[in-house]
Protein backbone atom coordinates (compact mmCIF):
# COMPACT_ATOMS: atom_id res chain seq x y z
CA UNK A 1 0.00 0.00 0.00
CA UNK A 2 1.28 3.22 -1.01
CA UNK A 3 -0.59 5.37 1.92
CA UNK A 4 1.13 5.30 5.38
CA UNK A 5 -1.71 5.67 8.03
CA UNK A 6 -0.25 8.14 10.63
CA UNK A 7 -2.98 8.67 13.02
CA UNK A 8 -6.84 8.29 13.83
CA UNK A 9 -8.27 11.39 14.19
CA UNK A 10 -10.93 12.80 16.26
CA UNK A 11 -14.22 12.47 14.96
CA UNK A 12 -16.67 15.58 14.36
CA UNK A 13 -18.31 14.90 17.54
CA UNK A 14 -15.40 14.91 19.91
CA UNK A 15 -14.03 17.96 18.53
CA UNK A 16 -17.37 19.74 18.62
CA UNK A 17 -17.49 19.01 22.12
CA UNK A 18 -13.77 20.26 23.12
CA UNK A 19 -14.87 23.42 20.99
CA UNK A 20 -18.18 23.90 21.31
CA UNK A 21 -20.69 26.80 20.62
CA UNK A 22 -23.01 28.83 23.43
CA UNK A 23 -26.56 29.17 23.36
CA UNK A 24 -26.04 32.85 22.34
CA UNK A 25 -24.02 32.09 19.43
CA UNK A 26 -26.35 29.11 18.41
CA UNK A 27 -29.57 31.91 18.40
CA UNK A 28 -27.01 34.46 16.47
CA UNK A 29 -26.46 31.42 13.72
CA UNK A 30 -30.02 30.69 13.54
CA UNK A 31 -31.06 34.70 12.89
CA UNK A 32 -28.08 35.22 10.34
CA UNK A 33 -29.25 31.90 8.59
CA UNK A 34 -33.12 32.77 8.65
CA UNK A 35 -31.69 36.10 7.28
CA UNK A 36 -29.91 34.58 4.17
CA UNK A 37 -32.85 31.70 3.78
CA UNK A 38 -35.35 35.04 3.27
CA UNK A 39 -33.27 35.78 0.48
CA UNK A 40 -32.69 33.36 -1.12
CA UNK A 41 -36.33 32.11 -0.94
CA UNK A 42 -37.60 36.11 -2.01
CA UNK A 43 -39.07 36.84 0.92
CA UNK A 44 -36.06 39.69 1.62
CA UNK A 45 -35.55 41.25 -1.18
CA UNK A 46 -31.54 42.23 -0.02
CA UNK A 47 -28.47 41.14 -1.82
CA UNK A 48 -26.00 38.54 -0.26
CA UNK A 49 -22.48 39.30 -0.46
CA UNK A 50 -20.25 35.87 -0.16
CA UNK A 51 -17.23 38.11 0.45
CA UNK A 52 -13.51 37.26 1.59
CA UNK A 53 -9.91 35.91 1.30
CA UNK A 54 -9.44 33.58 -1.88
CA UNK A 55 -7.92 31.16 0.96
CA UNK A 56 -8.17 32.04 4.62
CA UNK A 57 -4.88 31.26 5.74
CA UNK A 58 -3.98 33.62 8.64
CA UNK A 59 -6.75 33.91 11.59
CA UNK A 60 -5.19 37.48 12.83
CA UNK A 61 -5.57 38.67 9.47
CA UNK A 62 -8.74 37.32 8.52
CA UNK A 63 -10.31 38.34 11.47
CA UNK A 64 -9.30 41.80 11.04
CA UNK A 65 -10.83 41.60 7.66
CA UNK A 66 -14.18 40.19 8.90
CA UNK A 67 -14.09 43.45 12.08
CA UNK A 68 -13.73 45.52 8.73
CA UNK A 69 -16.49 43.83 6.81
CA UNK A 70 -18.46 44.50 10.06
CA UNK A 71 -18.65 48.14 10.26
CA UNK A 72 -19.21 48.12 6.18
CA UNK A 73 -22.33 46.32 6.77
CA UNK A 74 -23.58 48.77 9.26
CA UNK A 75 -23.74 51.29 6.27
CA UNK A 76 -25.39 49.20 3.73
CA UNK A 77 -27.67 46.69 6.12
CA UNK A 78 -30.81 48.14 3.81
CA UNK A 79 -29.89 46.55 1.04
CA UNK A 80 -27.37 44.25 1.69
CA UNK A 81 -26.61 40.94 3.61
CA UNK A 82 -22.90 40.18 4.47
CA UNK A 83 -21.66 36.81 4.29
CA UNK A 84 -17.83 36.76 4.96
CA UNK A 85 -15.56 33.80 3.02
CA UNK A 86 -14.02 31.91 4.96
CA UNK A 87 -12.17 29.23 3.32
CA UNK A 88 -10.32 26.85 4.96
CA UNK A 89 -9.30 23.80 2.64
CA UNK A 90 -8.93 26.20 -0.61
CA UNK A 91 -6.14 24.53 -2.17
CA UNK A 92 -3.59 26.44 -4.99
CA UNK A 93 -5.34 25.66 -8.44
CA UNK A 94 -3.24 22.49 -9.08
CA UNK A 95 -3.94 21.31 -5.83
CA UNK A 96 0.06 20.52 -5.51
CA UNK A 97 2.09 22.48 -2.52
CA UNK A 98 -0.39 24.53 0.18
CA UNK A 99 -3.77 22.87 0.59
CA UNK A 100 -5.34 25.46 3.02
CA UNK A 101 -5.50 26.33 6.49
CA UNK A 102 -7.18 22.69 7.13
CA UNK A 103 -4.05 20.79 5.55
CA UNK A 104 -1.57 23.95 6.97
CA UNK A 105 -2.40 26.11 10.02
CA UNK A 106 1.32 27.90 9.25
CA UNK A 107 1.30 27.83 5.65
CA UNK A 108 5.26 27.93 6.12
CA UNK A 109 4.86 24.48 8.61
CA UNK A 110 4.45 21.01 7.96
CA UNK A 111 1.10 19.70 7.27
CA UNK A 112 -0.86 18.49 10.59
CA UNK A 113 -4.70 17.84 10.17
CA UNK A 114 -5.42 18.01 13.60
CA UNK A 115 -4.00 21.28 14.65
CA UNK A 116 -5.87 22.40 11.04
CA UNK A 117 -9.09 21.04 11.78
CA UNK A 118 -8.63 22.75 15.69
CA UNK A 119 -7.52 25.83 14.01
CA UNK A 120 -10.36 25.86 11.33
CA UNK A 121 -12.93 25.74 14.12
CA UNK A 122 -11.48 27.71 16.29
CA UNK A 123 -11.44 30.34 13.08
CA UNK A 124 -15.18 29.90 12.59
CA UNK A 125 -16.22 29.94 16.31
CA UNK A 126 -14.47 33.29 16.70
CA UNK A 127 -15.60 35.26 14.00
CA UNK A 128 -19.05 33.89 15.56
CA UNK A 129 -18.83 34.56 18.85
CA UNK A 130 -16.90 37.63 18.48
CA UNK A 131 -18.40 39.44 15.23
CA UNK A 132 -21.73 37.96 14.94
CA UNK A 133 -21.12 36.15 11.47
CA UNK A 134 -21.72 32.59 10.96
CA UNK A 135 -19.70 32.16 7.81
CA UNK A 136 -19.30 30.59 4.05
CA UNK A 137 -16.84 27.67 3.61
CA UNK A 138 -16.05 25.37 0.55
CA UNK A 139 -16.59 21.74 0.98
CA UNK A 140 -13.78 20.49 -1.36
CA UNK A 141 -14.08 17.35 1.10
CA UNK A 142 -17.57 16.10 1.73
CA UNK A 143 -16.27 14.31 5.06
CA UNK A 144 -14.96 17.17 6.47
CA UNK A 145 -18.16 19.09 6.56
CA UNK A 146 -19.24 17.93 9.72
CA UNK A 147 -16.30 19.61 11.42
CA UNK A 148 -17.94 22.84 11.04
CA UNK A 149 -21.72 21.72 10.25
CA UNK A 150 -23.01 23.77 13.45
CA UNK A 151 -20.80 26.97 12.61
CA UNK A 152 -21.62 27.68 8.92
CA UNK A 153 -24.31 29.56 6.51
CA UNK A 154 -23.44 29.54 3.45
CA UNK A 155 -21.18 26.17 1.54
CA UNK A 156 -19.99 26.17 -1.83
CA UNK A 157 -19.44 23.56 -4.07
CA UNK A 158 -16.80 24.77 -6.53
CA UNK A 159 -15.96 24.18 -10.46
CA UNK A 160 -14.05 20.78 -9.97
CA UNK A 161 -16.23 19.34 -7.61
CA UNK A 162 -19.89 20.12 -8.90
CA UNK A 163 -19.61 16.49 -11.01
CA UNK A 164 -18.94 14.63 -7.92
CA UNK A 165 -21.63 12.62 -6.37
CA UNK A 166 -20.32 12.68 -2.72
CA UNK A 167 -20.86 16.27 -3.05
CA UNK A 168 -24.15 16.15 -4.32
CA UNK A 169 -25.61 13.81 -1.88
CA UNK A 170 -24.07 15.63 1.28
CA UNK A 171 -25.57 19.07 -0.35
CA UNK A 172 -28.72 17.60 0.17
CA UNK A 173 -27.97 17.33 3.66
CA UNK A 174 -27.23 20.44 4.76
CA UNK A 175 -29.52 22.71 6.25
CA UNK A 176 -28.01 26.02 4.51
CA UNK A 177 -28.15 27.34 1.22
CA UNK A 178 -25.76 25.21 -0.85
CA UNK A 179 -24.03 26.81 -4.24
CA UNK A 180 -23.19 24.62 -7.04
CA UNK A 181 -20.72 26.13 -9.48
CA UNK A 182 -20.84 25.58 -12.86
CA UNK A 183 -17.91 23.34 -13.97
CA UNK A 184 -14.66 25.01 -15.74
CA UNK A 185 -16.14 23.17 -18.97
CA UNK A 186 -19.00 25.77 -18.54
CA UNK A 187 -21.62 23.30 -19.06
CA UNK A 188 -24.54 24.12 -17.44
CA UNK A 189 -26.40 21.21 -17.59
CA UNK A 190 -23.89 19.43 -15.16
CA UNK A 191 -24.37 22.43 -12.33
CA UNK A 192 -28.17 22.07 -13.12
CA UNK A 193 -28.41 18.29 -12.51
CA UNK A 194 -26.18 19.07 -9.61
CA UNK A 195 -29.01 21.39 -8.44
CA UNK A 196 -31.18 18.99 -8.69
CA UNK A 197 -29.35 16.00 -6.84
CA UNK A 198 -29.09 18.93 -3.98
CA UNK A 199 -32.67 19.60 -3.41
CA UNK A 200 -33.92 15.47 -3.62
CA UNK A 201 -34.23 13.07 -0.82
CA UNK A 202 -31.45 10.38 -0.91
CA UNK A 203 -29.90 7.32 1.16
CA UNK A 204 -26.37 6.99 0.90
CA UNK A 205 -22.98 5.85 2.64
CA UNK A 206 -21.36 9.61 5.03
CA UNK A 207 -18.31 8.70 7.13
CA UNK A 208 -19.20 5.20 7.92
CA UNK A 209 -23.07 5.50 8.47
CA UNK A 210 -26.07 4.57 6.02
CA UNK A 211 -27.84 7.82 5.96
CA UNK A 212 -31.16 9.23 4.59
CA UNK A 213 -30.83 13.27 3.52
CA UNK A 214 -34.00 15.62 3.23
CA UNK A 215 -33.19 17.18 0.68
CA UNK A 216 -31.87 20.76 0.66
CA UNK A 217 -34.99 23.50 -0.96
CA UNK A 218 -31.52 26.45 -0.92
CA UNK A 219 -29.47 24.97 -3.48
CA UNK A 220 -28.52 27.47 -6.44
CA UNK A 221 -26.46 27.72 -9.57
CA UNK A 222 -23.13 29.90 -8.74
CA UNK A 223 -21.73 31.43 -12.19
CA UNK A 224 -18.17 31.55 -12.56
CA UNK A 225 -17.52 31.73 -15.99
CA UNK A 226 -15.74 28.52 -17.93
CA UNK A 227 -12.52 27.50 -19.44
CA UNK A 228 -12.52 26.93 -23.55
CA UNK A 229 -10.56 24.25 -25.35
CA UNK A 230 -7.78 26.18 -25.76
CA UNK A 231 -7.40 27.10 -22.39
CA UNK A 232 -9.22 30.60 -22.67
CA UNK A 233 -11.14 32.20 -19.95
CA UNK A 234 -15.31 32.43 -20.99
CA UNK A 235 -17.42 35.01 -18.82
CA UNK A 236 -21.01 34.02 -18.10
CA UNK A 237 -21.96 36.83 -15.81
CA UNK A 238 -23.79 39.14 -18.72
CA UNK A 239 -27.56 39.95 -19.18
CA UNK A 240 -27.65 36.96 -22.00
CA UNK A 241 -26.03 34.23 -19.45
CA UNK A 242 -28.43 35.91 -17.23
CA UNK A 243 -30.97 35.17 -19.25
CA UNK A 244 -30.05 31.72 -20.01
CA UNK A 245 -29.91 30.34 -16.78
CA UNK A 246 -33.29 31.97 -16.27
CA UNK A 247 -34.85 30.05 -18.85
CA UNK A 248 -33.11 26.95 -17.69
CA UNK A 249 -34.61 26.90 -14.73
CA UNK A 250 -37.76 27.36 -16.05
CA UNK A 251 -37.98 24.09 -17.63
CA UNK A 252 -37.47 22.51 -13.98
CA UNK A 253 -39.30 21.93 -11.20
CA UNK A 254 -36.24 23.42 -8.71
CA UNK A 255 -37.52 25.51 -5.32
CA UNK A 256 -36.23 29.25 -4.99
CA UNK A 257 -34.30 29.57 -8.81
CA UNK A 258 -31.47 31.49 -7.99
CA UNK A 259 -27.88 32.79 -8.67
CA UNK A 260 -24.96 34.05 -7.12
CA UNK A 261 -22.48 35.42 -9.11
CA UNK A 262 -18.56 34.77 -8.75
CA UNK A 263 -16.82 38.29 -9.60
CA UNK A 264 -13.70 36.12 -10.32
CA UNK A 265 -12.20 33.64 -11.28
CA UNK A 266 -12.78 32.69 -15.01
CA UNK A 267 -15.50 35.53 -14.97
CA UNK A 268 -12.40 37.84 -14.44
CA UNK A 269 -9.68 35.65 -15.79
CA UNK A 270 -8.59 36.07 -12.71
CA UNK A 271 -7.96 39.81 -13.02
CA UNK A 272 -9.25 41.11 -9.53
CA UNK A 273 -9.85 44.38 -10.65
CA UNK A 274 -12.31 43.76 -13.13
CA UNK A 275 -14.23 42.46 -9.91
CA UNK A 276 -16.22 45.90 -9.64
CA UNK A 277 -17.33 46.12 -13.10
CA UNK A 278 -18.70 43.07 -12.70
CA UNK A 279 -20.53 43.28 -10.24
CA UNK A 280 -21.75 46.59 -11.03
CA UNK A 281 -22.50 45.16 -14.69
CA UNK A 282 -24.78 42.41 -12.60
CA UNK A 283 -26.30 45.18 -10.92
CA UNK A 284 -27.44 46.93 -14.05
CA UNK A 285 -28.60 43.66 -15.28
CA UNK A 286 -30.82 42.96 -12.70
CA UNK A 287 -32.42 46.51 -12.59
CA UNK A 288 -33.32 46.07 -16.65
CA UNK A 289 -35.36 42.74 -15.83
CA UNK A 290 -37.48 42.10 -13.02
CA UNK A 291 -37.04 38.63 -13.43
CA UNK A 292 -33.37 38.60 -13.27
CA UNK A 293 -33.48 40.50 -10.18
CA UNK A 294 -35.86 37.75 -8.62
CA UNK A 295 -33.01 34.97 -9.09
CA UNK A 296 -30.13 37.09 -8.70
CA UNK A 297 -29.54 36.33 -5.05
CA UNK A 298 -25.96 37.28 -4.30
CA UNK A 299 -22.71 38.20 -5.89
CA UNK A 300 -19.60 36.21 -4.32
CA UNK A 301 -16.20 38.46 -4.39
CA UNK A 302 -12.73 37.52 -3.98
CA UNK A 303 -11.71 40.25 -1.36
CA UNK A 304 -8.74 40.70 1.51
CA UNK A 305 -7.58 43.56 3.25
CA UNK A 306 -4.67 44.12 1.19
CA UNK A 307 -4.81 44.02 -3.44
CA UNK A 308 -2.89 40.98 -5.07
CA UNK A 309 -1.24 37.97 -4.20
CA UNK A 310 1.76 37.12 -2.76
CA UNK A 311 4.15 34.12 -2.64
CA UNK A 312 4.60 31.92 0.67
CA UNK A 313 6.62 33.76 2.87
CA UNK A 314 6.72 36.77 1.52
CA UNK A 315 4.84 37.83 4.60
CA UNK A 316 2.71 41.49 4.25
CA UNK A 317 0.10 41.30 6.26
CA UNK A 318 -3.77 40.43 4.48
CA UNK A 319 -2.50 39.54 1.48
CA UNK A 320 -3.48 36.04 -0.14
CA UNK A 321 -0.78 33.64 -0.71
CA UNK A 322 -3.49 31.77 -3.35
CA UNK A 323 -5.25 33.78 -5.91
CA UNK A 324 -5.37 37.73 -6.18
CA UNK A 325 -7.75 39.69 -4.33
CA UNK A 326 -9.29 42.85 -4.14
CA UNK A 327 -7.72 44.90 -1.45
CA UNK A 328 -10.51 45.89 1.48
CA UNK A 329 -10.55 50.36 0.63
CA UNK A 330 -11.16 48.92 -3.50
CA UNK A 331 -13.81 46.51 -1.56
CA UNK A 332 -15.62 49.24 0.27
CA UNK A 333 -16.21 51.67 -2.68
CA UNK A 334 -17.55 48.63 -4.39
CA UNK A 335 -19.91 47.82 -1.80
CA UNK A 336 -21.25 51.01 -1.32
CA UNK A 337 -21.55 51.52 -5.45
CA UNK A 338 -23.32 48.27 -5.18
CA UNK A 339 -25.88 49.00 -2.55
CA UNK A 340 -26.31 52.75 -4.31
CA UNK A 341 -27.31 51.05 -7.46
CA UNK A 342 -29.78 48.75 -5.68
CA UNK A 343 -33.12 49.51 -6.78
Amino acid sequence: MSMNFLRKLQIPKDIKELYPLTEEMKVVREQRINELTDIFSGKSDKLALIIGPCSADNSEAVLDYISRLKLLEEEVKDKIFIVPRIYTNKPRTTGDGYKGMLHQPNPEENPDMLKGIIAIRDLHLSALRDYGYACADEMLYPENYRYLSDLLAYVAVGARSVENQQHRLTASGIEVPVGMKNPTSGDLSIMMNSITAAQHKHTFIYRGWEVKSDGNPFAHAILRGSIDFAGKNVSNYHYEDLVKLYNLYGETNLLNPSVVVDTNHANSGKQYLEQTRIATDVIHSCNHNDDIKKMVKGLMIESYIEDGAQKIGEHIYGKSITDPCLGFEKTRDLVLRVADMRK
